[in-house]
């Protein structure tokens, strides 16, 4: 008998799962209510990142084979690859939800930030403090404002500051409510590895696109650098370094006032010829036509 083959959800399905966004720019998506979803998806995989806040009632699911709880003011933290299953929630439900591109994720968020995440990945639900969850909609309702006002919107990259501003005070607020001492004693060496390939991926996503370059910094083989990554995230260090690179490579075409030439250099590229043919390779467009096709200086 065959195993029963997981449903991936990639973001630019969720649009089709979910009618009702928020907000939606291609890499971030905001949501506060989830109920209408039909069916909620028996099990699925997905390919990004995600935040839920639970604003109203309890819901509760499986991730990656652990049942988590969450009541009224729990938040929740997916990782990318992670499993879900078994959604149930309360009739009087609401929630808050942010979901994110990894690629984004990396170059979105910098190495301050990128600890706390992982801190969180541990044990990724928190209670939160009223005054806490008070803020958090602040900031989604001042997002939801500009988005219905658009006369007021002055440009994407304003949305991506709240987005920014939303994401620092959030993981502030969380570190208060975790206890990290002992945290470095508690890893065994693949997890430690690990973390610091990540962080080290804010700090390199300019320039370096070597894994043994890492590997060489790590004190580890390349081989072995790979197979830690694919054991915590299902994806090799080639292909965690690429989602870094085209993150940041997203960014500089969007949200900058960079001509292409600056931004190959920017990132890296000696070549302006090599750099068309790798941003096409990832990005399905050349540089010049990933702008225009997003909209770019609007």
């Amino acid at each position: 008998m065959k195993p029963t083959r997981i449903t991936e959800l990639d973001l630019h399905d969720v649009p089709q799962v979910y009618h009702n966004l928020k907000y939606n720019d291609g890499e971030i998506y905001f949501a506060d209510n989830i109920t209408s979803i039909p069916g909620l998806m028996k099990q699925f995989k997905v390919n990004f990142i995600a935040y839920v806040m639970v604003t109203e009632g309890r819901l509760t699911l499986d991730m990656n084979g652990a049942t988590y709880h969450l009541d009224r003011n729990s938040s929740l933290f997916v990782d990318h690859k992670m499993v879900i299953e078994n959604i149930k929630h309360t009739e009087r439900f609401s929630c808050l939800i942010c979901a994110m591109s990894t690629d984004l994720g990396f170059a979105f968020f910098n190495k301050s930030l990128l600890q706390s995440i992982m801190h969180i990945m541990a044990n990724p639900v928190i209670k939160m403090e009223q005054a806490e969850i008070d803020l958090m909609m602040k900031y989604y309702e001042l997002l939801v404002f500009k988005m219905d006002h658009p006369e007021m919107n002055f440009g994407r990259e304003t949305v991506r500051d709240i987005i920014r501003c939303f994401a620092y005070d959030l993981l502030s607020n969380i570190n208060k409510h975790l206890d990290n001492d002992n945290d470095g004693d508690m890893l065994r060496q693949s997890d430690r590895i690990y973390r610091r390939f990540v962080l080290l991926l804010t700090e390199k996503s300019n320039v370096d696109r070597s894994v043994k370059s890492y590997a060489d910094e790590l004190c580890v083989s390349p081989k072995y650098l790979s197979s830690v990554c694919r054991r915590h995230s299902d994806s090799t260090a080639s292909e965690l370094i690429a989602l870094s690179v085209v993150g940041r490579i997203k960014q500089l075409l969007l949200y900058s006032d960079l001509s292409i030439k600056e931004v190959a250099a920017e990132m890296g590229f000696d070549n302006l010829s090599f750099f068309g043919k790798y941003v096409k390779k990832h990005l399905g467009l050349s540089p010049n036509h990933y702008r225009q096709a997003n909209g770019y200086g609007k």
